[in-house]
């Protein structure tokens, strides 16, 4: 049974008003207050349903998801939850259209939002490159009255409205205390693995795990950044020339995507005598290699949690509605062998 306004009073200790002043946003509510009722929000799960109202005025949605076209087992996974949106979208009045652009390309992701905003739309959800053009795209976007939120990888200093992913620095940080740990007194050099930084995820990840080994694992040495481009075959290709000049590479950080072609090179390796390796992304390719000790441990992130995330937000931005931010921060999983689900 799905959770009421009812259960959120209830479990706050407040009046039905002013859960009502809360998910509106109106003023009148004491901040300790506002906290009590949104933490309620989330302890129950409560997802407020605007489809029964909008199915009575008439309203209808349209949405757009601008994804990057590469063979990146994280973003088939991203589309696919997308897709699944989609399939749920006529019930919600919602026209959801899904628009490929070539991955890491500033210029393919200005054009395409430049169409979006000639051919108007309600929202709009991207895998943002961090360049000033897509910006002034996205300020485009946003004076032409069109909701914006970057997913999975942010853009900064921007008039987006939104950011649904994780914290990119916080989670290069945790890689950088596990690859500490796992490293222990051991001398040797890291080697990391990017797909490019012209992505701000990846470059937010890489300053979050260096300023950590620099301050709590000095003895590590760091390699210079090896940018793949998410791409499995240059993935396999740099990596094992990597290995071929350090010999002793102690750890591997794999801050991107691509990891089926690490996993082949580690194959190669051999248990015994492989880098500990730190990935991101619980996918079908790094879950086999967790549990065939070629991976220590893989960061994720829920891309089906990012997506409804997103949803929402376009809609209550479209309805000029205030976005409830505990509802929507995105959560980072650390999975070991041991605690695979």
């Amino acid at each position: 049974m799905k959770p009421t306004v009812h259960d959120i009073a209830r479990s706050a200790g407040v009046s039905l008003a002013t859960v009502d002043r809360v998910l509106n946003g109106r003023p009148g509510v004491r901040s300790v207050t506002r906290e009590k009722v949104e933490q309620a929000i989330v302890a129950l799960g409560y997802v407020r349903d605007l489809a029964a109202a909008n199915l009575a005025k008439g309203r209808t949605y349209s949405f757009c998801f601008v994804l990057p076209a590469n063979d990146n087992s994280f973003m088939i996974r991203l589309r696919e939850e997308v897709e699944d949106a989609i399939r749920r979208s006529a019930p919600e009045r919602a026209r959801i259209e899904i628009v490929e652009v070539p991955a890491f390309d500033a210029a393919a992701l200005v054009t395409a939002l430049d169409a979006i905003r000639d051919q108007g739309a309600d929202g709009v959800a991207l895998v943002a490159v961090d360049a000033p053009e897509v910006r002034a795209a996205v300020e485009r976007l946003t004076q032409a009255g069109i909701a914006v939120v970057t997913l999975v990888s942010d853009l900064g200093a921007s008039s987006r409205d939104h950011y649904a992913g994780i914290d990119n620095s916080a989670a290069g940080r945790t890689a950088a205390n596990l690859m500490g740990r796992f490293l222990s007194k051991v001398d040797g050099r890291v080697a990391i693995l990017a797909g490019s930084m012209l992505v701000r995820d990846h470059r937010e990840r890489l300053e979050g795990f260096l300023s950590v080994l620099g301050e709590e694992f000095p003895r590590v040495a760091i390699l210079p950044v090896i940018e793949a481009r998410d791409d499995p075959a240059l993935v396999e290709t740099m990596v094992r020339e990597a290995l071929r000049r350090h010999p002793d590479i102690a750890g591997i950080y794999s801050l991107g995507a691509g990891n089926r072609g690490l996993i082949r090179v580690l194959k190669e390796k051999g248990t015994a005598s492989r880098p500990v390796v730190i990935a991101h992304e619980l996918t079908a390719s790094t879950r086999e290699a967790l549990q065939g000790d070629l991976i220590d441990a893989v960061l994720n992130q829920d891309p089906g949690h990012e997506v409804r995330s997103a949803i929402r937000v376009l809609k209550a931005k479209a309805d000029g509605l205030p976005v409830l931010a505990a509802q929507e921060r995105i959560r980072i999983d650390i999975f070991l062998k041991d605690n695979l689900p």
